[in-house]
């Protein structure tokens, strides 16, 4: 299909052919890494803004990369030392950065909506890169497309969302996602961090990870938030772990061909032991790379939305 949207916003907005749209044009641009130049004239001209008001590594990064790589200008703005800390709003500061001639904004932002809003203002693109505990649309899009590329489907698949489900927008847009493909979802964790009500989306709600252990095809083990302990939603990390953790005893106890993903950054010992993260059935580091190139799609497909610029096209970009 040809995709039709100018910003991409979440999930729960998107129709299934458009997520797949996402993943195979993401399946395109994969092999750029594998070049010697690594590089598309897919966006050249075009002017990208990483405008994040939260702290990130891997994700900042990811899209700062995804925009070189596509041939763009990317410019990285820092919250903490903006002229939001004296008070300038989010929409006065986009505004102001958008009349020197930005075609995409990257926004992460610790309030839900604030991509929303953002895409009512500008004239520009907008990609939500996570706002608050609502959604992030390119790190479930990558959990998704990692899982796509190993088991060759969705459809009927089982896939776990392990931990702090209540607070996590990764598995909001992973249980969107999942769900328009096909894929049963399961939510796992202590009562106090599985939001009630998950079950009328047609999501299977778990309190015991151990009786679900054998049926599941793919875990997703979410980062359990340490700053979380000082509101008493579970008693100690060292609890936790031991009833919802993956370790060398529940790995046994696995589908031999189970996947284990996880979003990072990973608390060793509570949500993975060091031999599950780095083990056979782990495909962590998978994600990383194919972040990569869900970005790459994400950013070419709403800033050439509408329209196919000669030369921009995946085929015609990638030689």
């Amino acid at each position: 299909m040809k995709w039709k949207s100018k910003h991409l916003l979440g999930l729960e907005d998107l129709t299934a052919d458009e997520i797949i749209c996402i993943l195979d044009t993401a399946e395109g641009f994969r092999e750029v890494s594998t070049r010697s130049v690594k590089k598309v004239p897919a966006l050249r001209g075009k002017v990208i803004v990483n405008l994040f008001f939260e702290a990130s590594t891997r994700t900042r990064i990811s899209f700062e990369l995804a925009g070189a790589r596509l041939s763009a200008d990317v410019i990285n703005f820092s919250g903490e030392t903006s002229s939001t800390v004296k008070g300038e709003t989010l929409i006065d500061t986009a505004r102001n950065i958008e009349a020197m001639g930005v075609d995409i904004f990257i926004i992460r932002h610790r309030c839900a909506g604030a991509a929303y809003r953002l895409a009512e203002v500008t004239s520009a693109s907008v990609v939500n890169a996570g706002d608050g505990a609502h959604e992030h649309p390119t790190q479930a899009l990558l959990d998704i497309f990692t899982i796509r590329q190993k088991k060759r489907r969705l459809e009927g698949l089982k896939v776990a969302l392990v931990g702090d489900v209540a607070h996590s927008r990764v598995a909001r847009s992973n249980i969107w996602g999942l769900q328009k493909l096909g894929a049963k979802v399961y939510a796992v964790g202590p009562p106090t961090l599985v939001p009630r009500g998950l079950s009328k989306l047609g999501v299977e709600v778990h309190y015991n990870l151990d009786e679900i252990l054998s049926e599941i095809d793919c875990f997703n083990m979410l980062r359990i938030q340490t700053e979380r302990q000082d509101a008493g939603l579970f008693p100690t990390t060292r609890e936790y772990a031991s009833l919802f953790g993956l370790n060398r005893e529940r790995m046994r106890r696995l589908k031999p061909d189970a996947l284990i993903l996880h979003p990072g950054p990973i608390n060793r010992g509570v949500e993975l032991t060091a031999e599950v993260a780095d083990g056979p059935q782990s495909v962590i580091l998978n994600q990383v790379t194919n972040g990569l190139a869900v970005r790459m799609a994400a950013l070419f497909l709403t800033g050439t939305y509408g329209r196919t610029p000669p030369g921009s096209s995946p085929e015609e970009a990638h030689g």
